[in-house]
């Protein structure tokens, strides 16, 4: 189980060899980019996301080119492994830190990453970090800790990572949610894809072009349609993005629409719409688009998306549980709120940030959604319902309640493997969508997604 971990004291907690730590200086060479990962990592530790942290964070703002790119990368390695980077740290210190000198532990965290992830020089991980310590007077009196562990970590080397159990990256809670839902066995796979970023999916605007953008872009065309390819540090540099030729999709967020059929002249909402990306498949597949979403800035991402795409979609700023559509509709896509656990490969503050009492908010909170969205339906119409949840109290438990609920005025339509491009393990006991990171792991995985098909009563 995945704890947090604060330490103290060091066993044998000298500075290594009767050495002195390196005097704290600001012209040490990358000093500045590890200023701007330990930033976002103190941000992340105090309740930001980490897109959040990577905005709001002036030391990382005022870097640039190739130290952005190893702050952010530092800082992602740091969280996406931070249970068991805690767990070797563990061995070589072993009293609580005060309250005040938390950022010692973000700094060693750090260190562990570049050390043990990133194969950073350990002179280079070492004086950065000790002169990191050296900066604020709350923490400088630990510089002689910071030298004396570090050099231990990069002594064991990314053997000791490895030892740590998979499951420390995994808050207990998640696991055993997980366990008991997938078994022990796709447990551990599912945290063995979570070690991995994720790869670049890409989802062709017109699907009869995709061969062509395969070749230009030098991708892979997944079995389902998408594009997949090795990811880049800026995506609007690639071959058409300019033109809309095609947007950022994981492959898994991109079934759940496939699962609405031909939508070609229907009214769809698609609600809780941002970023957009269902959005755009079901207006370039010829739907009546209206696209609902609480928040403005978030909006303002589909809009813009909608605009270099050259694909129309009606945009409405409300909260779907006040909202009141002057029509009903052909079909109602809810991708509701969740945890997101399914997208840790590319979130990897999620484990820390997320709790099991969010998670019991959300569900009550989808449970309202799903009873609203139903009652958007015309007589016949489908609803999807869709998270990008590992939880099974946000899938599968939810589509079962939603079907006692309303046992008399919908019906659930199982999805088969032909409706998501023969992707038959993905298709669960029940007829639903259950999409894993694990899927594909030859291939770089996928998102894990659930995704629930319902029909309403002709009566209405």
């Amino acid at each position: 189980m995945a704890k947090e971990t604060n330490f103290q004291g060091t066993k044998d907690s000298g500075r290594g060899r009767g050495e002195a730590p390196p005097a704290a200086r600001p012209d040490i060479p990358g000093l500045a980019a590890r200023r701007g990962a330990l930033e976002i990592l103190e941000r992340v530790r105090g309740g930001d996301s980490l897109d959040e942290a990577l905005v709001k964070s002036r030391a990382f703002s005022l870097l640039e080119g190739s130290d952005r790119a190893f702050a952010r990368a530092m800082a992602s390695a740091a969280l996406r492994r931070r249970g068991a980077i805690d767990h070797v740290l563990g061995a070589y210190i072993d009293r609580p830190l005060p309250k005040r000198a938390a950022r010692i532990m973000d700094i060693l965290r750090l260190t562990a990453a570049q050390l043990l992830i990133l194969k950073t020089p350990d002179h280079a991980a070492v004086s950065t970090a000790v002169a990191l310590a050296g900066e604020r007077r709350e923490t400088e009196n630990y510089a002689g800790l910071v030298n004396a562990v570090s050099r231990k970590v990069g002594k064991a080397g990314a053997a000791a990572l490895e030892k740590a159990p998979l499951r420390a990256d995994t808050p207990g809670w998640m696991w055993r949610s997980w366990e008991r839902r997938f078994g022990p066995v796709r447990a551990r796979a599912v945290a063995e894809a979570h070690r991995r970023p994720a790869p670049l999916d890409l989802t062709p605007k017109t699907p009869s072009e995709t061969g062509a953008w395969a070749d230009r872009l030098n991708a892979e065309v997944l079995p389902t349609g998408s594009l997949r390819l090795a990811p880049v540090s800026d995506v609007s540099r690639l071959d058409g993005f300019a033109d809309g030729a095609w947007w950022v999709q994981d492959a898994a967020a991109a079934l759940p629409v496939k699962l609405l059929g031909d939508v070609a002249g229907k009214t769809v909402f698609d609600l809780c719409a941002a970023p957009g990306g269902k959005t755009l498949q079901l207006a370039a597949a010829g739907a009546a688009v209206t696209a609902v979403d609480i928040s403005a800035p978030r909006l303002e991402r589909v809009r813009e998306n909608l605009q270099r795409t050259g694909i129309a979609a009606a945009l409405v700023e409300a909260d779907v549980m006040k909202w009141t559509p002057t029509e009903k509709a052909d079909a109602v896509l809810l991708d509701a709120p969740c945890t997101a656990t399914g997208t840790i490969r590319r979130h990897p503050d999620l484990p820390w940030l997320k709790t099991e009492d969010d998670m019991a908010a959300l569900a009550s909170l989808q449970a309202r959604m799903i009873d609203r969205a139903i009652s958007f339906l015309k007589p016949g119409g489908a609803l999807v319902y869709c998270v990008c949840s590992l939880q099974p109290e946000e899938g599968e438990a939810q589509a079962a309640a939603a079907l006692s609920r309303h046992q008399d005025r919908v019906s659930r339509k199982p999805i088969t493997a032909e409706d998501i491009g023969g992707l038959g393990e993905a298709v669960n006991r029940d007829g639903n969508l259950r999409t894993l990171p694990s899927f594909w792991a030859d291939m770089g995985g996928m998102d894990g997604f659930f995704a629930a098909r319902f029909d309403k009563a002709g009566g209405g």
